[in-house]
């Protein structure tokens, strides 16, 4: 009866669970945004909470647990990408797709990210995307890009509040609770 109680406990904590929050903004952010992330890779399925600072010359995403316990931080300085584990190692790599494939297991698409949870198609240097839908109101509905299909399932106040991305093998959900 005890560990149900525990396990009762750390589910409910879990689900009251704040987002990280950068702690002071970031000059030339363009945005900020905190939520919940889902992957599904294969066989294998796992969720935790994301915040992420843009702008366009750096970006800082923060991956954290459910309880809030860091899993990775991923920088991009310019043209340079870094990502840290919570046991301190980095790693380097020219671009955060293959590096995010190389140390956590899955494809983090961070350059067509940036528009994509705008509500809107990937600038340069992404091609064009292959198929678009928007919904009554002209907002995107979904979206084909560089490989990924993008479904925006939400918005609020006309910003994407719940998308999923897909590529061969994986999935992406995201649910974004703080825009700033």
């Amino acid at each position: 009866m005890r560990s149900l109680c525990v396990a009762v406990f750390a589910l409910l904590l879990a689900a009251c669970a704040t987002p990280p929050r950068f702690s002071q903004p970031e000059p030339g952010a363009e945005f900020e945004i905190a939520g919940r992330i889902a992957v599904r890779y294969r066989d294998d399925a796992g969720s935790g909470n994301i915040a992420w600072r843009h702008g366009p010359r750096i970006d800082e995403m923060l991956l954290t647990t459910p309880f809030g316990q860091g899993i990775a931080r991923l920088a991009r300085a310019g043209d340079d990408i870094t990502l840290t584990t919570q046991d301190g190692r980095e790693f380097k790599a020219a671009d955060a797709e293959s590096l995010t494939e190389q140390v956590l297991g899955f494809r983090l698409p961070l350059v067509g990210l940036a528009d994509w949870v705008r509500g809107r198609a990937a600038a340069t240097p992404a091609p064009a995307p292959t198929h678009e839908r928007r919904d009554a109101a002209g907002l995107l509905a979904e979206l084909d890009q560089s490989g990924w299909r993008i479904r925006y399932l939400e918005y609020a106040d006309a910003r994407p509040a719940r998308l999923t991305l897909s590529f061969p093998g994986l999935e992406l959900r995201l649910a974004i609770s703080e825009w700033k």
